[in-house]
């Protein structure tokens, strides 16, 4: 069984995004940890990349600091290293195809189980091109989480019938960042995966309130929240991590 479902195990999930190396890697250790303390189910942990493309501007900030800073992606295995010595929750990359691709994909997904990375989130990579990477994924274990945007449409049923890990979906159009209201019909989305596959979904892209977080665990198996995340980070630097798991506290109890 996936060590991602594991994050579904306990009601609904919730899953905090935290951009590697912004302010630093070791603000961004004791973040991982603050989150994993509060409730945080799964943590995604950003690779920072210098063309961001699906991000908002807060969590593109956040990796042109973490790369001014010289985080390297050995560095970011390095982390999670030391993070896996007491984190035990699921814990999964979010990064672009070229970054794994410049590191060697068969070295980067290797390195990933010796570490203790459980999946990956790829934005850019399509559906038709997941080839490139799914046989290192098999071949070490490490799920390729797949992502259903409000325009996959005609092609849901066929990526939720090979999904792995838990299915992403995007609950609108655009980049990541806080939105104030979600108007897409989640729920006949939702309706449709889980025709076709019994791997969890959650809904990422805009959640940044406790009401926001409850509204989508009701049609799905759990948020995803990132931008909210990153602010915080961006606004206490250092002392981030006590606000970081005073408010994934505040969003984990509002699924309860």
């Amino acid at each position: 069984m996936s060590n991602i479902r594991k994050a579904f195990e306990n009601g609904k999930a919730f899953i905090a995004f935290i951009t590697c190396g912004d302010p630093d890697l070791e603000t961004t250790a004791e973040a991982v940890r603050a989150a994993a303390e509060n409730g945080a189910d799964l943590i995604e942990l950003g690779i920072p990349f210098s063309d961001p493309a699906a991000e908002g501007p807060v969590i593109q900030e956040a990796n042109f600091r973490a790369l001014a800073g010289g985080v390297t992606t050995d560095k970011v295995f390095d982390l999670v290293r030391e993070l896996r010595r007491d984190v035990k929750i699921p814990l999964v990359f979010m990064t672009y195809a070229n970054v794994i691709f410049s590191y060697g994909s068969e070295r980067f997904i290797s390195t990933c189980r010796e570490v203790g990375i459980d999946g990956l989130i790829l934005p850019d990579l399509p559906y038709e091109e997941k080839e490139e990477f799914s046989p290192f994924c098999k071949k070490y274990g490490v799920d390729l989480i797949s992502l259903i945007a409000p325009t996959s449409e005609n092609r849901i049923a066929m990526i939720a019938k090979e999904a792995e890990g838990f299915v992403y979906i995007v609950s609108s159009l655009g980049v990541t960042g806080t939105r104030s209201e979600i108007k897409t019909d989640l729920e006949s989305i939702v309706k449709l995966v889980r025709e076709y596959t019994d791997v969890p979904c959650a809904i990422g892209f805009g959640i940044s309130t406790p009401e926001q977080a409850r509204k989508m665990a009701d049609i799905s198996d759990g948020a995803i929240v990132g931008s909210a995340i990153v602010k915080l980070l961006e606004k206490y630097k250092k002392d981030a991590p006590k606000h970081i798991g005073a408010y994934v506290k505040s969003m984990k109890d509002a699924l309860l």
